[in-house]
This record gives structure tokens, sequence and C-alpha cells, in this order.
């Protein structure tokens, strides 16, 4: 049973909870600018994504405060500048960022406030965050207006014009290692989760036909009670699944393997269940098919 919720029929603060909690996790830009008298501001955003690689385009929404509907610094900036700074938030750094988020006064620079290094930028006034593994200079490109009423956001659009990353969190094929950069998402009310470690997992899917599907899979594995949803997937993605003959001939030769075609259907599944949480999807399609 799911509950439902209209739009408009509860608070908005709320309602903002509700697409918080529901679109999560959610990257963060620490995004420094300068006001029209040079003045440095810091704050974080977790309404952000990349848009587009070809021109490349970040936007983060800057919203209007839902208590008094007033705006912030960073959108009085970005106005006046037309320029931003897009930091990385990895975890080395998250309780500085989080102090970011504190409303001071407009002109109290917010890299006194959290202890942040300001470093010169290349082609925008906005300073870079010297301990953010990944800087990114942007000129801005658009703002749109979403409303006028608490809560309504205004979409920053911001072409990237300068990239800085540090090499440490580069492998050795120059690509950014998600576990060496450490970063950090944002949830629903204060919770955040850290990408790296156990959280970061690798799932490689070709993304052009011949893929198996669902109707490619036998009907006992799509109905199974033995195997999860994601392993039942797993078998989908795979380029082909194997013929019967052929798999039983496979799966008598494999010396582990061989006894489980004498287990009943649900035991069978069950170590092909195992087989897939491995890392071995192949050999669980092998032993799959080989029961027809």
């Amino acid at each position: 049973m799911k509950r439902v919720i209209v739009p408009g029929t509860l608070p908005t603060g709320d309602l903002h909870q509700y697409l918080l909690g529901t679109v999560a996790p959610r990257p963060i830009a620490l995004v420094s600018t300068v006001d029209a008298e040079g003045r440095s501001n810091l704050a974080p955003y977790s309404f952000f994504n990349a848009f587009s690689s070809n021109p490349p385009i970040l936007v983060f929404s800057s919203n209007r405060r839902v208590e008094d509907n007033t705006t912030k610094d960073t959108l009085h900036n970005v106005r006046a500048t037309g320029e931003c700074v897009v930091n990385a938030v990895s975890y080395s750094i998250v309780r500085q960022m989080m102090l970011c988020s504190v409303e001071l006064p407009a002109g109290v620079s917010e890299f006194d406030w959290s202890g942040f290094t300001e470093v010169r930028g290349e082609v925008v006034a906005a300073p870079l965050v010297a301990e953010s593994p990944v800087n990114l200079e942007c000129k801005v490109a658009n703002i749109i207006t979403l409303g006028e009423h608490g809560g309504a956001g205004h979409l920053i659009v911001c072409e990237v014009l300068r990239i800085h990353i540090r090499e440490d969190v580069l492998d050795a094929n120059g690509k950014i290692d998600p576990h060496r950069i450490d970063l950090v998402g944002r949830m629903g009310r204060a919770f955040y989760v850290r990408a790296s470690g156990d959280a970061v997992m690798a799932m490689p899917q070709t993304q052009k036909l011949p893929v198996v599907g669902y109707p490619g899979l036998p009907e006992h594995v799509r109905q199974s009670l033995q195997l999860s949803a994601n392993d039942v997937a797993t078998l989908a993605g795979g380029h082909s699944f194997p013929g019967r003959d052929e798999a039983r001939l496979e799966v008598m030769g494999n010396p582990i393997l061989a006894p489980c075609l004498t287990w009943p259907l649900e035991e069978i599944h069950r170590k092909a269940s195992e087989l897939i949480r491995a890392g071995d999807a192949e050999w669980a399609a092998r032993l799959l098919a080989s029961i027809g």
C-alpha cells in the first residue's frame, strides 16, 4: 500500500522533505561567488547536477526561503557578476561545508567562517575552494525563475570554463576514482551519504543490442521466488542466455556445480542467486539454463 501525496494540500516545508527524501542521494555543489564589490560568498546546494557535456553545463537551484520568501546571496551575486565556481564536496570537508549553510549577514565571508582557503581562479573572479578535490570555474549562461512564492527555485545554468582536479583523486588512467574522491551526497532531512567503500558498486551494462531482456529468459527464472528482481535483471542484461544442451555439458564439467543438477529447482535457484551476488552471473546462467 502506498500513501498518495497531492502537492498543494500540505505545507511547502513538508512537501519539500518528501521530495528530498525521494530524489536522493543528490550531489552537492559548494558554490563560490563574489558580489559587485568583490566580496566572496560560499554556499552549498544539493538541487544540482550535470546536464550536458558539449557544451559542458551544470545546473543548480537557489530556492526562495520557505519561511519568508527571501532570496539568497548566491543568486544576487550570479545576477550581478555572471560567474561562479562549483566546488566538489568530499567527506574530508563535509563538516566545513555544513558551516557554509549558516545564514550570515550579507558581505560576511563564509570562507573565513568555515575555515576554507580561497584560491584565485584562472578565468572568473569567484575564488576556488583549495580544500575541494575538484573546482569548476563557470560563467552563468541563464537563470530560470520557477515561481514567486517561498520554496520556488531559480535554475542557475552554468557553462564550465575550467576544471581543476587534484591529482591524488585520479587513477592510473587519469580517471576520477570514486574511492579516492570520496564524495558526499545529500539525502532528506539531516541525512547524508558517503559515496565510497561498500556504498560504491560497479554495474557495467551494455547499451546496445543484443541483450537478453526478460523475454529471453526461461519461465522458471522469471517466476522464481528465490532469485531477486536484481538477480533476474542481471541475467536479462547479458548479451546472450545459453542453450540447455551446451549449458548442461559445461555444468557437468564443473566439479563444484555438477552436483547441483540433482537438486530441487528451488535449491538450484538459490545457488544461482549466490553465484550472481558473487559476481559470477555467467555460471549462474549456465546452471539455470541446464535445467531447461
